[in-house]
């Protein structure tokens, strides 16, 4: 398939796009080429446009964007997953050199792809795919979440943090969530019990927990959230962190023999390992959705191609309430 497709191009960090036409992708072998409807846009998006992510380079002039939620137009040699008109989504590039999502098509491998919950707009299933699988690779895969356990987000309010408090809440954990008072009714929402981020922990485990502390922290804010989140686990319990690096002090943790855990979303994107387990968690997911078990936390607000960079100022101003998404075609 040759022709042209439209994208919007950074050419200089921190700087606005450059909407242009660009020789429209080739599926090579095993790629499916998508027609790209929507596109999601994550915090780490702009820290990659910034160039303020060291894990997350993608070097410019080069299509941004990691999620997204389209139609399958072509098959590569040897694809089988899944078949032209298909409407799938998943977190498929804009970091490590791989093309992003705010194009009209991208040649996609299609181990990163799921079909997309039936129930779902294509620009609500393109604000899910980098959330859930931080989510669940943080909860599930890290933690492994069950029944009774008691739950405690830091940052409950985010895309990541509304996805793990309606992921824990399906597994059958008693949640609470850290959050600004503006953010109480997002929390609640979600089916967490609200904990005001200014709030001592020592203040919140005597009432929520007897002082004993939390089965399990998932921590979705870093820094002064981690040092937090070591210090309201219980004995023998678990931290699992999204953001966790910069310096921190292990001795509330290790004093509890408690366990800790990094959560690395993009690895199989930059390394190519583990791609296939996204598509697995992402199906799985498009059930939960499906089931009405989880919903999308996206804003109303409306951008295209034209439109994007906005979206990405938005973020860095921090006026938004949801997740954004890019209405492409």
């Amino acid at each position: 398939m040759t022709g042209t497709t439209q994208a919007a191009i950074f050419e200089k960090y921190g700087r606005p796009f450059r909407v242009t036409t660009i020789p429209r992708p080739a599926p090579g072998q095993g790629d499916v080429l998508v027609r790209i409807r929507a596109s999601g846009i994550n915090p780490l998006d702009l820290k990659i446009l910034d160039g303020a992510a060291a894990h997350a380079r993608h070097l410019p002039p080069a299509v941004l964007g990691l999620d997204m939620a389209g139609i399958v137009e072509a098959l590569g040699p040897d694809v089988t997953k899944f078949k032209v008109g298909d409407e799938v989504y998943g977190m498929v590039g804009g970091v490590g050199g791989i093309q992003g999502t705010l194009a009209e098509s991208a040649a996609v491998d299609p181990d990163l792809l799921a079909l997309k919950p039936t129930n779902l707009s294509f620009r609500e299933a393109a604000v899910l795919p980098l959330v859930v699988i931080t989510a669940w690779e943080g909860l599930v895969d890290r933690m492994q979440v069950k029944p009774g356990d008691k739950l405690l987000v830091q940052g409950g309010a985010g895309g990541v943090g509304t996805a793990a408090i309606q992921l824990a809440r399906h597994f059958g954990a008693d949640v609470f969530a850290t959050g600004s008072t503006s953010s109480r009714e997002v929390i609640e929402h979600a089916r967490a019990t609200f904990i005001e981020s200014s709030e001592a922990v020592v203040d919140y485990l005597g009432r929520l927990t007897g002082g004993r502390g939390f089965d399990m922290v998932y921590d979705t804010v870093g820094g002064t959230g981690l040092d937090a989140s070591f210090e309201a686990v219980k004995k023998f319990g678990h931290v699992a962190s999204a953001l966790g690096w910069g310096n921190h002090l292990l001795a509330p943790l290790s004093f509890k023999a408690a366990s800790y855990s990094g959560v690395f979303t993009l690895m199989p994107l930059l390394t190519g390992e583990g791609r296939r387990h996204h598509g697995r968690i992402l199906r799985e997911v498009a059930r939960m959705v499906e089931a009405g078990k989880l919903k999308p936390h996206i804003s109303g607000e409306r951008f295209t191609l034209e439109t994007a960079f906005d979206a990405y100022q938005a973020i860095a101003e921090r006026r938004s309430r949801g997740k954004f998404a890019v209405d492409i075609g």
